[in-house]
Formats: C-alpha cells, structure tokens, sequence
C-alpha cells in the first residue's frame, strides 16, 4: 500500500517525489469518488493533475478504464503534446484537447474535472448558469462561465482553447450540451466542486419543476460565496469524502 496519505495542511512537502505521490493519490480517490457518485458515462470523463516536477506534464486516468477500478499506480502522466511518458496506457484524445488548453491558460490550476454526470449534463441543455438559490450553490455565485456553443466530441485543442477561453478566471464552466468543468488549486478543491455543483444543478432541476426558487439577494449571495467559495474551503470540504473513500476502496491505493 502507497503511504504519505495525509499532511499537515499548507506544509511543504519533504520532496518532489512525496508531492507526486500525495497528488496522484487524491486523483485516485476523486475516480473512485465520482464512481461511486454514478458520474461515469462509458469511456467520457477524466480528472487531471499537473505533474509537481514538470509544469507541462499532466497526470490523468487511462482510457477506457472504469473510475471505480482506477489506482495510484493506474494513473499515467501525459505531456502538452499529447504524450504518455508514463505509464502503459493510452490517453483520452478528449481529456487532453480540454485539459491541456486548461492547464496552458490557466497557470494557477493544478486540477480539472469533467464528466458527464446527468444531472450536470441535463442541466447544461439550458445554457444559462446556475440561480444562486442555496448557500451551497453559492461557491459558484459570479464564479462560474457557460460555453454556449457544441460542435461534437472535443478532439480538437483549438476546441479545448475555446473552453479554456469561456473558463476565464472562473472556477467552473458549464459547457452546453455536454457536461461540467471545474477547476482547482489542488485536486482535492477541483473534485469536490464538481461534485457540489453536479448536486447544484440538480437542486435547481428540482426546485424549478416543483415552482419558482427564490434567489439568495446579491450581498448575501456575495458573502457565502467568501466563505463556501474559497479554496481552502473547497480542499476542506473534500476531505471527508477522501477519508470516507480510502476506508471503503483502501486498494485505491495500490
């Protein structure tokens, strides 16, 4: 079994090698996290994580394999170009389009989500952005962008350049027609707001077919989102969720 597991928060790692391990353990967890959220689609989705050695390189799941069976030693790491240089498993032509543009444009992410869960995917043929009608919803209150176009399965990175446009300084995109994509400071904050808006767009499906929600106003809205919306909220708020994870599925690890 892997070791590290846990650190004092906002401690510096001992080596580069700990840092690695740390970040492809949390990978590991947020795959068996969104299988266990039912947020697999097939072969769609990925999460991704820069490599703390080499800025260009990123960490991902290897194509084709079931979130619920992904392990540390799984994961493979992918250059900007495309490239595995490590592991034996080929890459998602999807994830890297997306996720390398994210992580060209964005040099404070280390992590990405996307998936097609249904509700975030039911919720996207909206095109329109979240209501801020819960405090939880709040995380994303003028912090979150719709890339309001779909021109089919992203293989492109000048597709991947488009999203990462709609991005912005944003912590998450809906994308229309396809899905959601949340971003991070570390893997632990990109996971858990994917999940808390996945739950988001659901709670808005429903509220709506039930009647008319009422909006939190914009000051109130303003200030939760200061305190759900931060990052060090988002890294504490995924924290459980890892605990709950490794005791469950502690070959995640491997």
């Amino acid at each position: 079994m892997a070791e590290l597991l846990n650190r004092t928060f906002g401690a510096p790692f001992e080596s580069i090698d700990d840092e690695r391990l740390y970040r492809k353990q949390r990978l590991a967890a947020g795959f068996r996290l969104f299988g266990k959220f039912g947020f697999d689609e097939g072969v769609a989705g990925h999460i991704t994580v820069r490599d703390p050695g080499d800025a260009n390189r990123f960490w991902v799941n290897p194509f084709g394999m079931s979130f619920s069976h992904v392990r540390v030693s799984d994961l493979i790491c992918v250059d900007h170009e495309g490239n595995v240089v490590e592991g034996n498993a080929f890459v998602n032509g999807a994830a890297f389009a997306i996720h390398s543009q994210v992580h060209a444009a964005r040099p404070d992410v280390l992590a990405a989500a996307h998936s097609h869960s249904i509700h975030g995917k039911a919720f996207s043929s909206l095109g329109k952005k979240l209501d801020p009608i819960t405090q939880d919803v709040c995380a994303f209150y003028q912090d979150h962008e719709v890339f309001d176009d779909f021109t089919g399965v992203v293989l492109d990175t000048e597709e991947g350049k488009r999203i990462a446009h709609a991005l912005g300084g944003a912590k998450a995109a809906i994308l229309r027609n396809h899905g959601l994509l949340t971003v991070g400071q570390s893997v632990e904050s990109a996971v858990w707001w994917f999940i808390t808006m996945e739950r988001s767009c659901q709670a808005q499906l429903l509220a709506s077919a039930a009647g008319t929600p009422i909006n939190i106003d914009h000051a109130a809205a303003v200030a939760t989102h200061d305190v759900v919306g931060t990052e060090a909220a988002g890294q504490f708020s995924f924290q459980p969720l890892f605990d709950q994870i490794i005791r469950l599925q502690p070959d995640l690890l491997d």
